[in-house]
């Protein structure tokens, strides 16, 4: 028996469908990245005019007068609104390599509403979540407002502390110097340099030994680090500071400055920011706690060149165990 040619196949109508949209959804996603490329250009277009001129009348009157010319002949997406905006989206987004990615996945419409966001990490974090998770407009506006980036930050934050701390010890026990109950401080230092490798032990393991009184220039004055590691696992620089006496506030200013200097002139572009760690004959744990140090990457510690009297350890034990259970019962509310 012969088909009837005018017996269409519902299968192969409902292929030809998905080819037809398919199609379209393609050509709209191209002609979407290809508007949202030429407003970057026509913003960075505009930004080097003005930049050139180096005078903010200039960039006050070009703008307008632009936006004039250009939305009589292109139509209202070329309104000084919109071209400001174009402008905008090149200052915040000047790396190409950025804007190509952006601009396929993400409409301009996303792009509105990521420009308000002051911190480009977070718009960048934004703008992969709605590549990868297809947000639409009214998602990403209730992620921004729900402060998706922030909490994430926090909880990388609390992660990479809790990585620190459990990095390091305290107390850390150097018996095995054989020092007095009275020495000087370049006799600890010297003394540790002696028995290196004993100390990286007590340090714990993936530390490396880098220098010892590590030289910084610094308005022309030189500054000197006692001690500089380097942590394989941590993928930091660790500068050490030794302190015969007990904690200071003070400490934490010179911790910082050798921090940031080590940040600038010595970290490689594979590092982590360079960490501290201040070894103080005694530790003021109120001050600590006050000064909120671990945010700024930097462990003070105690180091015991003698076990002390039994009764002393005990009471040291029972106050680590105190600080470790409240520890987790703060992390516990935090989740």
């Amino acid at each position: 028996m012969v088909e009837n040619p005018t017996q269409l196949n519902p299968q192969l109508i409902d292929e030809l469908a998905q080819l037809i949209e398919q199609s379209q959804q393609q050509v709209v996603s191209y002609a979407n990245s290809t508007m949202t490329l030429l407003f970057w250009q026509v913003g960075k277009r505009i930004n080097q005019e003005i930049l050139q001129h180096k005078r903010a009348d200039y960039g006050k009157q070009i703008v307008p007068a632009i936006s004039v010319q250009l939305e009589a002949r292109f139509g209202r997406n070329f309104n000084e609104k919109n071209v400001r905006r174009m402008i905008q989206f090149a200052e915040q987004f000047g790396d190409l390599e950025i804007v190509v990615p952006v601009a396929r996945q993400l409409s301009w419409s996303h792009i509105l509403i990521l420009l308000p966001l002051k911190n480009q990490e977070a718009q960048i974090y934004y703008a992969q979540k709605v590549r990868e998770e297809h947000w639409g407009k009214r998602e990403l506006r209730q992620q921004i407002a729900r402060k998706t980036y922030e909490r994430k930050e926090i909880a990388n934050t609390q992660i990479e502390n809790e990585a620190l701390i459990n990095t390091f010890k305290d107390p850390y026990l150097l018996d095995f110097l054989g020092l007095q109950n009275t020495f000087l401080e370049k006799d600890l230092e010297a003394a540790i340099l002696r028995d290196l490798e004993s100390f990286i032990l007590e340090l714990g393991k993936g530390f490396t030994f880098v220098e010892r009184q590590k030289r910084m220039i610094i308005d022309g004055e030189d500054f000197y680090l006692d001690l500089l590691f380097y942590h394989r696992k941590l993928k930091r620089l660790v500068a050490i500071e030794l302190k015969l006496g007990k904690f200071e506030a003070a400490h934490k200013g010179q911790m910082e400055l050798y921090l940031k200097w080590l940040d600038k002139y010595d970290k490689q572009e594979d590092e982590n920011q360079p960490i501290g760690l201040i070894l103080c004959a005694e530790s003021s744990r109120e001050q600590i706690e006050l000064l909120e140090m671990h945010k700024d990457g930097i462990i003070v510690a105690e180091y015991w060149t003698e076990l002390p009297p039994k009764h002393e350890l005990e009471q040291k034990i029972h106050s680590l165990l105190l600080e470790a259970k409240e520890r987790i019962a703060r992390n516990r509310l935090i989740k």
